[in-house]
């Protein structure tokens, strides 16, 4: 029993282990492929993301979704190629907007290069997807197309923050729905409808896609606070130092204006300060480990966790659905 994929899931299946390998490995040769340029300075810096790794999450999602077709037909491996190449520029342009010198473990574009290099590179990746799309059919293009759009949407509100009234979780589900799930949720689909499958399990794990996105993302959030650097593999509290909204900071915000709690304004006052002091930083990041607002947010990732392998129900019992169904667990595992 090999070892594939994100979260070290393990195929309990010697026939689904090797084709998802093999599918994996297409995907990597198409990703190298597609990220070519007769410029050399375009192939170097496109290529720069893809050849530092990354957990092919969206592929994998793709390979595991064919099951319930012909994981054989043509248009699965080329659609991962897509959804890969989609989540990488978005990476190009996030570490732009986030001013980041660092992305899976080697210098970010924008550090070596410039943000006009970074931004460009990011443009030259969905061109490519684009062009791969093609071949695919207008329903790809269609559903590509969407999920971008709803990509962009959530970054933009992220940017703008909720409007006046607006309920800032509610605000912030909403973004990561658009940033992160909605892509996840493409590659349930595109696994599913290029393979064929009847239309209710294409829809089935186009939603499953979706919440366990959002599952995920979340999971991200209570690790940056509940982590040491070996588990997460990034410095604890990166993104309360950079002042990123993430679900346990909303969730003490939400119950320190709903209770009032003394020590609570005081954290938020902490939180609204200067946390570039290093002793600061460390300050609110051992107060918030210990605080309810942490143990909520644990919980309603685990809620999007179970909700993503509730939506699997309807599916025939089979290796694929076992490994789908082990994703859930591995995100509840993470936000433990």
């Amino acid at each position: 029993m090999t070892v594939v994929g994100p979260f070290g899931l393990s195929v309990r299946d010697q026939a689904l282990e090797t084709d998802v390998q093999a599918g994996l490995a297409a995907v990597e040769a198409g990703l190298l492929e597609a990220t070519k340029s007769e410029v050399p300075f375009i192939t170097e810096a496109a290529q720069h993301l893809v050849r530092a790794g990354g957990k092919r999450f969206r592929p994998l999602l793709v390979m595991l979704a064919s099951r319930f077709g012909d994981p054989y037909a043509p248009g699965i491996v080329p659609s991962a190629v897509v959804v890969e190449l989609t989540h990488l520029a978005t990476l190009y342009h996030d570490d732009v907007m986030d001013e980041a010198d660092v992305r899976r473990g080697v210098e970010s574009a924008n550090a070596r290069w410039g943000n006009s290099v970074a931004v460009l590179t990011g443009d030259f990746l969905f061109a490519r997807a684009s062009h791969i799309l093609a071949d695919l059919g207008p329903e790809a293009v269609r559903i590509q197309a969407e999920a971008f759009e709803r990509l962009v949407t959530g970054q933009i509100l992220e940017t703008a923050g909720p409007r006046d009234g607006r309920d800032p979780v509610a605000h912030y589900l909403d973004v990561i729905a658009g940033k992160t799930g909605s892509l996840i949720a493409v590659s349930g689909r595109f696994g599913a409808l290029m393979s064929g499958a009847d239309e209710s399990v294409v829809d089935i794990l186009t939603q499953y896609g979706e919440r366990l996105g959002t599952a995920f993302q979340l999971a991200d959030d209570v690790l940056d606070i509940a982590s040491d650097s070996h588990e997460s593999g990034k410095t604890p509290g990166t993104d309360l130092r950079e002042g990123i909204p993430t679900l346990p900071v909303l969730r003490l915000r939400e119950m320190a204006e709903r209770d009032g709690r003394p020590e609570d304004l005081e954290l938020v006052a902490l939180l609204d300060g200067d946390l570039s002091d290093d002793a600061r930083h460390a300050e609110v990041l051992a107060r918030l480990r210990v605080h309810p607002a942490l143990e909520q947010a644990r919980r309603d990732t685990i809620q999007y966790a179970q909700d993503a392998r509730a939506t699997l129900a309807p599916l025939p019992e089979c290796f694929a659905k076992s490994a789908l169904e082990e994703l859930c667990d591995a995100v509840v595992h993470r936000a433990g």
